[in-house]
């Protein structure tokens, strides 16, 4: 079976809004029990955060991403990386929101040597009052949505607008959302992790979340679970599955963030759900083989590569 997708000749562009991050990694034998220290064997400063993650994903997959969200003051360290960061990987930045006095998203995250990230991050509450740019600016060539369901709240209009004009917006949730959230029917796309998917239906069952969340949205609905691949609602309502692509994992951090880029970005090039949740599913899978966040990324021609190796898709 051949599922390789060639990159369209003019990429789409896909508006990805979140919080930027500055992500300060240690690789250690092991997480340092309480009052105790841990020497690191590496250390490694890299960008992160969702939606910046997904767009670096979206962009070595052969689209185009622009980022949208609150900056830290323009003067501090923080911010003046990532923008760097971002110029170098080709993405457009026009649409980040610096804020005078505020603090850029930082973490710090340790990594095992089973590749599991532990993190710990500081968000400046006054970054939530953040104001967009106009929505006819940020939706102008706009071939999609992707944004993170901690947003919602400066987000939910635009959403709702994206919809309107038949523009794709696809949710990364990964906590909790309420059962009134505006995202819920602002979008064309909920992409839980299972955690959060449970918790938001107050179901211990993936596959009966996912069904009691479509009584109240048509939005398509998915839910990751790592290693055990992702689950599914077709557009009969019945459970699909699709397998994770077993690799040697180094580092699962940015591993979702990668996942959402690349779906979001085979929504936009009319792939088929099923051979779009296999794209994103090869996509992250590469990505945990390698150290660096989402800086260790795949290129389109690698995804294509491990899809090509044809693996199988059952029915849950």
């Amino acid at each position: 079976m051949n599922d390789q997708v060639a990159a369209p000749k003019n990429p789409p562009r896909i508006l990805c809004i979140g919080m930027p991050v500055r992500d300060l990694t240690f690789r250690v034998s092991g997480i340092p029990a309480r009052g105790s220290k841990e020497n690191a064997s590496h250390f490694e400063e890299i960008c992160g955060g969702n939606a910046l993650n997904a767009a670096i994903s979206i962009v070595r997959l052969g689209g185009r991403a622009a980022v949208c969200g609150p900056m830290g003051d323009a003067r501090e360290t923080s911010s003046r990386y990532i923008f760097d960061m971002l110029a170098r990987e080709g993405i457009d930045t026009r649409h980040l929101v610096q804020m005078p006095g505020l603090v850029t998203p930082i973490s710090a995250i340790m990594l095992d040597p089973s590749g599991e990230r532990t993190i710990v991050t500081f968000r400046d509450p006054e970054l939530w009052k953040v104001r967009l740019p106009a929505i006819g600016t940020l939706l102008e060539d706009c071939a999609a949505i992707l944004t993170e369901s901690r947003c919602a709240e400066f987000c939910t209009d635009l959403c709702a607008e994206a919809r309107r004009r038949g523009i794709p917006v696809i949710v990364d949730v990964d906590r909790a959302m309420s059962l009134r959230e505006g995202l819920l029917t602002a979008s064309s796309h909920l992409v839980f992790s299972s955690e959060p998917l449970q918790e938001t239906a107050d179901v211990t069952d993936d596959g009966a979340a996912l069904k009691k969340i479509a009584r109240l949205t048509s939005s398509f609905l998915a839910g990751t679970r790592g290693a055990r691949g992702t689950i599914w609602l077709d557009q009969h309502q019945n459970l699909q599955q699709t397998p994770a692509f077993p690799v040697h994992t180094l580092d699962t951090l940015g591993a979702g963030d990668v996942f959402h880029g690349a779906f979001a970005l085979a929504i936009t090039e009319k792939q088929e759900l099923r051979a779009a949740l296999r794209f994103a599913s090869a996509a992250a899978a590469l990505k945990c083989t390698r150290f660096g966040g989402a800086l260790a990324a795949p290129q389109r021609t690698e995804v294509e590569q491990l899809l090509n190796q044809g693996q199988g898709v059952h029915p849950a």
